[in-house]
Order: C-alpha cells, then sequence, then structure tokens
C-alpha cells in the first residue's frame, strides 16, 4: 500500500484520488428551485436501488424533516402512496429497470414526482410529463458520485418545504472540515501514520462485520457497501440495539471457527444507552468473537461525523481493494447480471 507503482497498476481508474476530491460534490449547487405545492406532503418515498439510493440512508440521520420518509427497493411502491406523496426516484444511469416501475407507479397513484437521474429513460419520462429533473453529474461508478446525488436530495426536500434551506450551508461547511481531514489518508502517507490503510490490513482476509447506532446508520451501510464493491469481499452490518435482541447470541456458538473482522462505528451523539451497549457487548462477548475495532467517529456535528466515518470507510476499503489485488473500482459481474436479466 506503500508502494505507488502497484497502486496505481490495481487501481486503474484512480480510486483514491476520485475519493480524495468527494466532499467538493457537496458544495455543487444544482439551483433546485422552490416549488409551489398545492396540495400538502404527508409522506415522502425515495424509489432507488443499490449506489443510487446511497443518498438516501444519510437522510434517515441528517437533516430532519417534517414528514415520514420511507426508502423503497422494489418494483411498484407502497400502498400507502397517493396524491399526497412526494415520490423521489434515482437512477444513476435512468435505466434502472425497478425504479423505472416506481415512477409509473408513482403516476398510476397521482403522486407528486421529482427524479434525479444521469439521463436515460427516467430523464426522457420527466421532461415528458414535465416533473422536476435533476441530473446527476458523471462518474465512474454510482457509488463515485454519491456526494453528489446526497446534495441533490437535499436541495429537492428544501425546494419542496421539507427542511430548512440553512441546511445548505450547513452540509457546505461540513464538507470543509471533512476535506481538512482527508490529507491524512492519501495514498502518499505511509502505513504506520495512515488509518485508513491499517484498518484495511485488519479486515483483508476476512469477512468484516460492521455495527453502528442509529445515528451511523448510512455509514455501516457504505463501509458494507465499500467491502463488497471496492473490495470484491463479503461483508455484512447490523445496528445497536436490535444486535442485542438477537444476532448477539449468534456469536457465542457457531460457527467455531470466526474468519470474521468486527467494527464498530461509533459516533459521540448516539444515545447514552447505545454507546453502553457497545462498552457491554464488546466485553460479554471477549472470547467468543473476535475482539471488535472500534472507530470513534471526529467532528463537532452529527453531520461532520457521519461524513467523517463514509469517507474513512471509502478509503479503507479502497486499501483493501488493493490489498485484495483488485482493481476497486469496476463491478463486471453486476454489469453482467443486468445483461443476463434482459
Amino acid at each position: 500500500m506503500d508502494d505507488m507503482n502497484v497502486i496505481a497498476q490495481i487501481d486503474t481508474f484512480d480510486a483514491l484520488g476520485l475519493a480524495a476530491n468527494t466532499p467538493e460534490q457537496l458544495r455543487h449547487d444544482f439551483a433546485v428551485q422552490n416549488v409551489s405545492l398545492d396540495r400538502d406532503i404527508r409522506n415522502v418515498v425515495f424509489a432507488g436501488m443499490g449506489g443510487s439510493a446511497l443518498q438516501a440512508e444519510f437522510i434517515k440521520t441528517w437533516p430532519s424533516l417534517s414528514a415520514p420518509f420511507v426508502i423503497w427497493r422494489d418494483y411498484n411502491l407502497p400502498n400507502f402512496v397517493d396524491e399526497h406523496t412526494l415520490v423521489l426516484v434515482a437512477s444513476y444511469s435512468g435505466n434502472t429497470e425497478e425504479t423505472l416501475s416506481s415512477l409509473a407507479t408513482a403516476r398510476e397513484k397521482g403522486a407528486m414526482v421529482a427524479v434525479m437521474a444521469g439521463g436515460g429513460k427516467l430523464q426522457e419520462e420527466a421532461e415528458a410529463h414535465g416533473d422536476i429533473f435533476v441530473q446527476i453529474p458523471k462518474a465512474v461508478q454510482p457509488r463515485m458520485a454519491v456526494f453528489y446525488s446526497f446534495r441533490i436530495l437535499v436541495e429537492v426536500l428544501v425546494a419542496h418545504g421539507l427542511a430548512k434551506r440553512e441546511v445548505l450551508a450547513e452540509l457546505e461547511a461540513a464538507s470543509k472540515v471533512i476535506e481538512s481531514i482527508i490529507p491524512r489518508w492519501v495514498k502518499e502517507i505511509p502505513t504506520e501514520e495512515n488509518e485508513a490503510k491499517q484498518i484495511a490490513k485488519h479486515l483483508v482476509g476476512k469477512t468484516p462485520i460492521f455495527y453502528a447506532g442509529t445515528l451511523m446508520t448510512a455509514a455501516a451501510y457504505k463501509w458494507k457497501i465499500g467491502v463488497n464493491e471496492n473490495a470484491k469481499n463479503t461483508s455484512w452490518y447490523n445496528l445497536m440495539p436490535e444486535f442485542n435482541h438477537n444476532e448477539f447470541m449468534g456469536w457465542t456458538s457457531h460457527p467455531v471457527e470466526k474468519p470474521f473482522a468486527v467494527v464498530d462505528l461509533i459516533s459521540s451523539y448516539e444515545h447514552p444507552r447505545i454507546l453502553r451497549r457497545f462498552e457491554v457487548s464488546d466485553r460479554l462477548l471477549s472470547g467468543m468473537r473476535p475482539k471488535a475495532l472500534q472507530l470513534h467517529a471526529e467532528g463537532n456535528s452529527i453531520l461532520e461525523q457521519l461524513l467523517y466515518l463514509v469517507m474513512l470507510g471509502d478509503f479503507a476499503t479502497i486499501y483493501m481493494g488493493i490489498l485484495n489485488g483488485v482493481d476497486p473500482s469496476p463491478v463486471a459481474l453486476i454489469e453482467k447480471f443486468k445483461k443476463e436479466l434482459g
């Protein structure tokens, strides 16, 4: 990981360089205009799949919305969707079949619609029906444009009066804080001084399992996806306090051999009882599972800590891919699957 020639040979799309520039995406102004609403929005459904749905996970943590927010990863839409529902559809390609199905269902139910896509059929549909449409800028992979998509989503929610306009300034300020931290993780910093590289060494050769509290749910999910797609490696995640009601027992017996790496993603803003659960769980499971690597988020707000853990995960899982000898960027089997599915 400290040999620049080896990194260049494996990381052919420069995923590490792209990751270093990611915070800039949060400051991109998409100029989404306020919407004049002729009906009340009583709930919001976000329809998207894979990397195109990552930004919606962040909304569970920040900012606070004035209406219920549901993420839908399937065909059609929930039965409760009606003319008082704002349906946000997102697809990087613009051709994701599940998302196109959700859009068709939204029209059938008379819901309000906003579209985020890189182009494709979704753009055609949005323009034909006069929907709000915001184009996602190009990236090597959808997951590498997630902060663009997050910014778009926040702007759309602000435009519909579901979040206060001040949150955009907060988002931009947080991006600059994270930008100041990233130089600690870039490829030029040697392993003994680079936490992201050290984490990658800890994870390689194992199946990482990530645990987080309620506020860092999106970070745990992003780490899991990073291991899957950047490192081409199995991985899972779960949340406190649900972990203590079922999965906790799974560690006490089988399988006897446990080729796993346990990582706790901890925010100081979590409920005190959540923080206590991390502590007690690690103590009671001592000797029954690998000792948890605890990563404590840095930052002076929930948003800063969320972005910190997300970005640390991007770097660590890219380095893990390099240690696995795989190019972090391509996802060839997913592309093959889409073609086979037809």
